[in-house]
């Protein structure tokens, strides 16, 4: 079986390919919508009573699946972002430069995307054990640490309303 670190580092390498081939401006809109989808988790988890008092405590599949499902819906979005030519006709020319900012962008939003949905799927205590099961002895630990550095434990609340917050001033200052 393959291990989830090992899956984790090929969706990273993956998303990085495909962000050197976008170019980075299309890729931070996708990065802002990582951010927006963990934002809107978590309000969704603190004021709605009944995932607050129902799914919440659990932590199951139930949950893993909301959680997964807002995400994908929300990157989904952010990797359809309109085609505008006055914005990349000015930022993203292809330029050696820009194109190692994609993969920059690109492999930190394959650690957002991967990363968040690892750490969901941790919280769910693994719940698909068919599919993939928990990380057993070295494995285990190696996961446990890497674990501790996913968005959804890094960005946390109150920091990641701040970094909506941001996200949306560079949207103000950069694109509009």
């Amino acid at each position: 079986m393959m291990s989830l670190a090992v899956v984790f580092w090929m969706y990273v390498i993956l998303f990085a390919i495909i962000g050197g081939m976008r170019g980075w401006a299309k890729e931070i809109m996708v990065s802002f919508s990582v951010i927006l989808a963990l934002a809107f988790i978590a309000l969704l988890q603190r004021y709605v009573p009944f995932i607050k008092n129902e799914l919440l405590p659990e932590e199951g599949p139930i949950l893993f699946w909301l959680r997964t499902i807002i995400l994908i819906l929300l990157v989904f979005f952010g990797y359809q972002t309109p085609n505008i030519s006055r914005i990349s006709a000015k930022l993203t020319r292809e330029k050696l430069e820009h194109i190692i900012l994609g993969i920059v962008i690109g492999a930190f939003n394959g650690y957002l995307i991967a990363g968040t949905i690892w750490f969901y799927l941790w919280k769910a205590k693994y719940p698909f054990v068919k599919i993939i099961s928990a990380p057993e002895g070295t494995f285990a630990e190696i996961a446990n640490n890497m674990l501790t550095f996913m968005p959804p434990r890094v960005l946390g609340e109150p920091g990641i309303y701040f970094a909506v917050v941001i996200a949306f001033i560079f949207v103000l200052v950069v694109f509009i």
